[in-house]
């Protein structure tokens, strides 16, 4: 009887402190995905209210850092380097941070995303971009601080800021033309040697058409040379399983003499022991 006693005063307990009460948030979440041209931008932050609040020159002092939001960092993330005002920002992910003016805001894209709000200890080094931002007032206000990506086109779009009557703005360029001229490069210039060998590689084992692996894989090896021996040693195993041991046997000594002298332990060790096998079944 103690025992359940016991039991149950524990469980209470368990479910007493794991309960949790909901409540909406002050400031709610919100997230932004957006391709522009082929750059994925993402943007998380939390979005304040007015409130009939005076926002800009007093709940925001003008000329002091501001988390640009609520809660934790507003983080915007890009896929690919891009340009923001003409100057360049690496791929990855940034906090921004900004100093509103009355004409004019600044933005700062901070290389820490693990601060809550501004950080205690500034430090510029962090700072991986200043841009100033153009202003504009609105002819109505914006109840809830919103960020925008507007005015998107192929290669470009804006970063928009948006509270009370105040609206600022941001150019970010992308690099599509780069992205679509490699992309079409490579596709032109038919498939690669990986190609070949991935594809062989799927149709080998999934046990699909052998000859059609084998074509590919005997084209993946043209293209690679003899130095790729885990090219070699696919076709091998390929020629193998089809009963062509004679070939399959050659096939894997070129890929241990290239092994061998790439020092690859792995392959040198499985192309002894294949060559040992087929050489034995025949």
């Amino acid at each position: 009887m103690k025992k359940l006693l016991s039991i149950a005063v524990i469980l209470c307990f368990t479910i007493s402190v794991s309960a949790q009460i909901e409540t909406p948030q002050a400031s709610p979440f919100g997230k932004i995905e957006q391709k522009v041209g082929l750059t994925d931008v993402s943007i998380e932050y939390s979005r304040p209210g007015m409130r009939g609040r005076t926002i800009f020159g007093d709940l925001v002092p003008y000329g002091e850092v501001w988390r640009t939001g609520a809660n934790a960092n507003t983080m915007i993330t890009f896929s690919d380097d891009v340009m923001i005002n003409g100057k360049e920002l690496k791929k990855g992910s940034y906090s921004i941070y900004t100093i509103p003016r009355k004409d004019s805001w600044e933005v700062m894209f901070y290389s820490s995303t693990d601060n809550w709000g501004v950080p205690q200890n500034w430090e510029e080094s962090k700072v991986a971009l200043k841009a100033t931002a153009e202003t504009m007032e609105m002819p109505m206000k914006m109840e809830t601080f919103t960020i925008l990506i507007d005015d998107l086109k192929n290669d470009s779009a804006t970063l928009n800021f948006i509270w009370e009557n105040t609206i600022a703005m941001l150019d970010i360029k992308v690099p599509t033309d780069q992205k679509a001229s490699a992309s079409i490069e490579k596709v032109m210039n038919g498939p690669t040697a990986n190609d070949y060998f991935a594809a062989a590689t799927f149709y080998h084992e999934a046990g699909k058409d052998m000859d059609k692996a084998l074509e590919w894989v005997s084209k993946a090896s043209e293209m690679a040379g003899d130095q790729a021996f885990w090219i070699l040693r696919r076709k091998s195993l390929i020629e193998a399983d089809m009963g062509k041991k004679d070939q399959a046997i050659a096939t894997a000594k070129k890929s241990l003499a290239s092994a061998e002298k790439a020092n690859n332990a792995d392959y040198v060790k499985m192309n002894k022991e294949s060559i040992k096998e087929w050489e034995g079944s025949k």
